[in-house]
């Protein structure tokens, strides 16, 4: 019976995705996400319901639009598909509960903002310092249901803010003032807030250090393909949302790592 809720799972977050994507495209051109309804952004013709359903749509029409044949970006079926994954990882982790809802949430949150960064180098307010306020509101709520650790309470969701917030500013400043040029936009340091919100402190090294080394990684061969020099630019969202997904799911791990090496082995 389990499989059935694992396959429902799946199907409900492939629609959240869809929801996502409206999210991605609308928020960075200041658009509302509840009207108008979907529409083709090159003839304008509104998507039919059937032309709606997320992945299976977009197979049926080849990637291309029923009226007027313009290609569909592959990134609407990509995170749909995304979506639908963590949906299905994360309940599988936490079951129907509490803890799933705030999670997936987050991910949500984070999904968001990780392919908005990417496209436009931007983290609108509304999900970071939005994100925020509902993360800290949430703690309450988490405290009193969470059976797992690491146990999420209002003084860590404020922690996490604090630090968060505080850490990237102290780092963004001090690159400044090394660089003489801006390093890190006033997005990354409210997302970085938000994942404290959310994760606490702990989440907040683990996401900060995490995503600087993915970024590393990642950027370093990335220049070299692009042949630029270390003043190109690369979004920093993405990197901290994936270190925070990391620590989300694998956040007993991360801290049992933890304890064992830094305080047992002293």
């Amino acid at each position: 019976m389990d499989y059935i809720y694992h396959i429902l799972s799946f199907i409900f977050g492939a629609v959240i995705g869809s929801f996502l994507n409206v999210c991605i495209y609308r928020l960075p051109r200041d658009r509302s996400i509840v009207s108008p309804p979907s529409a083709c952004p090159d003839c304008g013709e509104l998507v039919r319901a059937f032309d709606n359903i997320p992945i299976i749509s977009y197979l049926v029409l080849r990637g291309k639009c029923r009226h007027c044949g313009s290609p569909i970006s592959k990134r609407y079926p990509a995170i749909e598909f995304l979506t639908a994954v963590l949906f299905l990882i994360w309940f599988h982790k936490f079951g129907l509960s509490v803890e799933f809802g705030v999670n997936i949430l987050f991910v949500c949150l984070l999904v968001v903002v990780a392919f908005i960064d990417l496209e436009f180098q931007i983290i609108p307010d509304i999900l970071s310092l939005g994100g925020m306020v509902l993360g800290i509101v949430l703690a309450v709520v988490r405290s009193y249901f969470m059976h797992i650790g690491p146990k999420m309470g209002l003084l860590d969701a404020i922690y996490g803010v604090l630090l968060g917030g505080g850490v990237l500013l102290v780092i963004a400043y001090g690159y400044q003032i090394i660089a003489k040029r801006e390093g890190m936009g006033g997005g990354d340091i409210k997302l970085l807030a938000m994942i404290g919100a959310f994760t606490g402190f702990k989440g907040v090294i683990f996401a900060l250090v995490g995503g600087s080394l993915i970024g590393t990684l990642v950027g370093i061969p990335l220049m070299l393909i692009k042949k630029e020099n270390s003043k190109y630019a690369i979004p920093f969202g993405p990197f901290l949302s994936l270190g925070a997904l990391f620590y989300t799911y694998y956040s007993i791990a991360i801290l049992r790592v933890f304890e064992n090496y830094f305080l047992v082995g002293r």
